[in-house]
């Protein structure tokens, strides 16, 4: 993957963003006139985020979340509703939420654990835009080893030394004490592993945060796969780091993203209502 942030061809958001007129590629996140403008762009993106999850198979009863910070108001994320499927979920439906836990639009039931994790997480990270988490298979498997993921393949790398495991399992987050303690496992890494439960990513735009959750959900699946077959060759430090360079950035993991959703958007029916 060649490193955006870095590649002297890309170097510029002018230069991006005039290959992108060229090529109808997207090479740079967008940018908006207005706020409300971006609200309902992120709206959008968020319900068709929940698409994609439902369709790679990360629902899991009422369990799993996405949230993405307002931009008009920073102490605010929207959040899919309690109980709502992800192969379902429209624009309209998402609940508008403080950092206290008042809902300030939508009508439908607020997910407990969303809210006591996620506050948190936005309250602890002004930079976090999204922070994606869901029962996955491979990711709530990987997480009861209670381990790091290991370097062993090039995806793996964009988690290099940045991100972490929260050992301290105490059932379902049903209290911000909790998911403040979640907040500081996760410092200012991309990623936690929590230990018996599953996957947090967050990211600087939410096609990172649900990029990088595809990727390290994947990562767990390869890590599973390869120790049960044998013992793994671990990438040097050096080289694992460098790799990170390249494929784990933020503007990295926006641009991984965007096959993902153009596939959304050319397949997915009426998430945008």
């Amino acid at each position: 993957m060649t490193d955006l942030e870095t590649d002297p061809i890309l170097s510029s958001r002018t230069e991006r963003a005039q290959m992108r007129s060229e090529r109808g590629v997207d090479f740079a996140p967008p940018t908006f006139e207005t706020v409300a403008e971006e609200r309902q762009y992120l709206k959008e993106k968020l319900a068709g985020c929940f698409r994609l999850f439902g369709r790679l198979g990360f629902g899991e009863g009422v369990a799993g979340h996405i949230t993405v910070r307002d931009p008009g108001k920073p102490d605010h994320f929207w959040v899919n509703p309690f109980g709502m499927s992800f192969r379902r979920i429209r624009a309209s439906d998402l609940l508008l939420v403080s950092h206290e836990g008042d809902i300030v639009e939508g009508s439908l039931p607020l997910n407990a654990a969303a809210f006591a994790i996620h506050s948190q997480i936005h309250a602890a990270r002004p930079d976090v835009v999204a922070a994606a988490h869901s029962h996955s298979i491979y990711g709530k498997t990987f997480s009861s080893l209670g381990q790091p993921l290991l370097p062993i393949t090039q995806d793996a790398c964009a988690f290099f030394d940045d991100h972490a495991v929260h050992h301290d399992f105490g059932g379902v987050v049903a209290d911000v004490a909790y998911g403040k303690s979640l907040a500081a496992t996760l410092g200012d890494r991309k990623a936690l592993i929590h230990q018996n439960h599953g996957l947090i990513t967050v990211g600087e735009t939410l096609d990172a945060a649900v990029w990088f959750f595809v990727t390290m959900e994947r990562s767990c699946q390869a890590q599973l796969l390869a120790q049960a077959a044998g013992t793994p060759i671990v990438i040097d430090d050096e080289t694992a780091a460098h790799t990170r360079g390249q494929v784990g950035s933020m503007l990295a993991g926006w641009f991984s993203f965007q096959p993902l959703w153009q596939d959304i958007c050319d397949t997915e029916l009426g998430f945008r209502e």
